[in-house]
């Protein structure tokens, strides 16, 4: 490879345009259009082979290595402002385009026209009319303002909508950490091995209720899809329909629904009580709609659920003579400002959706989630990307399509321990929380595989934190940026690892409970 003469380490932070979806090939293209270079200059420029350029033509769907997705990133941030224009000009279609042409819009005008008893259309003509009167630079600056209010701040708010109720909690000294998450004795205090036996979510065929639909927080949701030109899949979800949860196992049954139907009406939610909280206001509308009361939470089988996995990774590490002595290295993500869930907040990683990709059946096993979600969020498989919505391969988690890491991990049973740690409903919006523990014991994979291991496009950074610096662990708890459903993880996952090895975990001072 020749050398590159981009600059990476003075990329700006936020070029003229926002990847808000992986490199393609046609995007790569258009980016060496909009910087009017010949695929041989083009591959000069970015230190590559002209192969690599020309193939970017003769497949445009190929998705790069992450690698190359950074390098992409790179030379786009670098380039000068008139160069990023053409570039924005080439890659985005124009909202009347979109509203024709992007078929998971379309889906979503059609589910609207379907919902709401509407004549073919009208759906279309409401949501263009809408966004014809949204300026992007005041819902960039909204997006900012949602960031500043806090995890207590939501918290705070939801226990006083709710009033008492049995609330996730734990102590870190004097400090209270109080989370959203609604959970029992026999959620919480849980330690399931997510394998065949014990992992026992069943798929069924019975639709989950449809939700009441509030038509002008949906067109306005879509408005505002397409003036921040954010990405919309509408990839089936799991909607859970009933849970039992005891000893050593895991069952329940889930139904299937649409992405559009969970985006277009529970999911606004958050976003509604965000809003309340920085403008000072009480009223939330869509809330006393779709989540009342306590019981509106907890009665499952009669509302859309949606939820997740989301899980703790712990690497193990030798003693080291600079570091000290055996641990487990922590990542940590702070979430990206494109994606659904949590954005700009501290979370645990892999965190996704729990939902099917090929196999409705065997996909609704939380651990079936967790490692597919290892492999896109950690080992860069963008290939299984939902959010892309053009999965062809019939087993994607095939071993012959694994990466290197996670292949090595599933070769020895011994390497790679995935449990549940504990289960609760997410007052923020309904949505149903798997919190998990991921612990790699062998001590060989950092040295082998560390260097492989890097966070996607849902994350802005990655950080990595020792188990045996308690100060440092105390001090990030604390961070009142974390999601309430990844601050749930986080301490679930600590509690059980020290639980499992204590000679490598060092925590500070902290107690779990359930507030009544």
């Amino acid at each position: 490879m020749n050398k590159r003469r981009i600059n990476t380490a003075q990329a700006p932070q936020n070029p003229g345009r926002a990847m808000r979806s992986p490199w393609t090939g046609r995007t790569a293209a258009a980016l060496q259009s909009a910087l009017r270079l010949s695929q041989e200059a083009f591959a000069a420029h970015l230190g590559i082979s002209p192969r690599t350029v020309a193939a970017w033509h003769q497949k445009p769907t190929v998705k790069p290595q992450s690698e190359m997705q950074q390098l992409l990133d790179t030379a786009l941030a670098q380039a000068a402002p008139d160069a990023q224009a053409r570039f924005a000009d080439l890659t985005t279609p124009p909202t009347g385009d979109r509203l024709q042409l992007d078929p998971h819009i379309v889906a979503a005008l059609d589910w609207l026209d379907a919902q709401t008893g509407w004549t073919p259309g009208t759906a279309r003509t409401r949501v263009a009319a809408r966004a014809a009167q949204l300026d992007a630079q005041q819902l960039h600056d909204r997006s900012h303002h949602r960031a500043r209010v806090s995890q207590r701040d939501i918290t705070n708010a939801l226990t006083a909508y709710y009033g008492p109720t049995p609330l996730y909690r734990a102590t870190l000294g004097s400090q209270l950490l109080n989370t959203s998450i609604v959970t029992r004795a026999n959620w919480f205090a849980i330690a399931v091995p997510l394998i065949s036996s014990n992992d026992r979510l069943r798929a069924v065929t019975a639709s989950p209720p449809t939700a009441d639909l509030v038509d002008t927080a949906a067109i306005n949701r879509l408005a505002e899809t397409l003036t921040l030109e954010t990405r919309l899949v509408n990839a089936p979800l799991y909607s859970l329909a009933s849970i039992d949860i005891g000893l050593q196992r895991i069952e329940g049954t889930v139904g299937i629904a649409s992405f559009v139907e969970y985006a277009l009406t529970l999911d606004l939610l958050e976003a509604e009580l965000i809003d309340a909280i920085t403008a000072g206001r009480t009223a939330l509308p869509l809330r006393d709609r779709y989540l009342p009361d306590l019981p509106a939470v907890l009665d499952i089988s009669s509302r859309l659920c949606a939820g997740g996995a989301l899980a703790l990774t712990a690497i193990a590490r030798p003693a080291d003579p600079f570091r000290g002595p055996a641990d487990y290295l922590l990542l940590i993500q702070e979430r990206s400002g494109h994606v659904v869930n949590a954005a700009r907040r501290l979370a645990v990683i892999p965190k996704g959706f729990h939902q099917p990709v090929t196999d409705i059946r065997a996909d609704a096993q939380i651990g079936a989630t967790l490692r597919r979600e290892m492999e896109e969020e950690l080992f860069g498989r963008a290939d299984i990307d939902s959010t892309t919505g053009d999965q062809r391969s019939a087993d994607p988690m095939h071993p012959s399509r694994l990466s290197e890491p996670l292949r090595w991990l599933l070769a020895d049973p011994s390497r790679l321990r995935m449990e549940c740690t504990g289960f609760g409903l997410n007052l923020v919006s309904g949505n149903y929380e798997f919190a998990s523990l991921i612990v790699i014991h062998d001590e060989d994979f950092w040295p082998q595989f560390g260097g492989m291991v890097e966070a996607n496009w849902e994350s802005t950074s990655l950080r990595r934190y020792s188990t045996q610096d308690p100060d440092i662990i105390g001090e990030l708890l604390g961070d009142v940026a974390w999601s309430n459903e990844a601050l749930f993880a986080m301490l679930q996952g600590l509690r059980r690892l020290a639980e499992l090895d204590p000679a490598r975990v060092t925590l500070p001072p902290l107690d779990w409970e359930i507030t009544e």
